[in-house]
């Protein structure tokens, strides 16, 4: 009875293990897919940014006609794209509409490289990264259930939105700063709680293609709280041109 008892705790520990290795290799993608992610679309910001300077009508068409709405909205229709139709996609055509995605938020975002100075955009992109690494790890390796946090920053975050459309409108300094510092805190709130669902949704028995097509979509989230983060804090700290 003993022997048979250290065999169960023995075929118990194997199965853990490998079921921990799985998830580590798992999020690792996650977090691959995301930096690279990132790599495109900071150095098409940066480079589109330069190309348009240097050609006039790029420039008038990309940041002061009304061609400019359809560059700062296309990034949506991509997540749009990966959200309700990653189970219709195979694996590789996921990973091509991600990469498509990050180009595109690339152009969208080359503005910030007019508005700001390149010393302000690298030391907030520092910043971000040590916020955004220290609340993924939390959320990593919490025991802690985020599920109500989560719900009540979703909330947050869709009263964020409403009050950014206001402000179109308004054009408040006061509320625009009030918009992101506590976009700051959901963002900040969200990195952690998005890391915890990717974790959890996480099965060893998946198929290579579900795996691949899981750890796009964790990938996509986890780069959306970076950006926005990045977004909110350069709105507070970033230095003007």
């Amino acid at each position: 009875m003993a022997q048979f008892d250290r065999q169960s705790t023995n075929v118990h520990t194997d199965v853990t293990a490998q079921i921990d290795e799985g998830l580590r290799a798992h999020m690792l993608r996650v977090y691959n897919y995301m930096g690279i992610g990132l790599a495109i679309t900071g150095l098409v910001a940066y480079f589109f940014s330069q190309w348009s300077v240097s050609n006039p009508a790029v420039f008038e068409a990309v940041y002061v006609s009304p061609l400019k709405w359809v560059v700062m909205l296309s990034p949506f229709a991509f997540v749009l794209a990966l959200s309700f139709g990653i189970n219709r996609m195979s694996f590789a055509t996921a990973q091509a509409v991600f990469w498509g995605f990050a180009t595109v938020m690339g152009i969208s975002l080359s503005s910030i490289f007019f508005i700001y100075t390149g010393t302000s955009i690298a030391r907030v992109f520092f910043i971000t990264a040590a916020t955004f690494g220290t609340m993924s790890l939390y959320g990593y390796t919490t025991k802690r259930d985020l599920t109500a946090m989560g719900s009540f920053l979703m909330m947050g975050l869709i009263g964020i939105i409403i009050a950014m459309v206001v402000n179109i409108f308004l054009q408040s300094s006061a509320l625009a700063f009030g918009i992101s510092v506590l976009g700051v805190l959901i963002f900040v709130g969200l990195t952690a709680y998005d890391t915890q669902k990717i974790k959890e949704i996480y099965d060893e028995i998946d198929g290579s293609e579900v795996a691949g097509k899981k750890a796009i979509m964790g990938a996509l989230t986890l780069y959306l709280d970076f950006i926005n983060l990045f977004l909110m804090l350069l709105r507070l700290f970033g230095n003007r041109n």
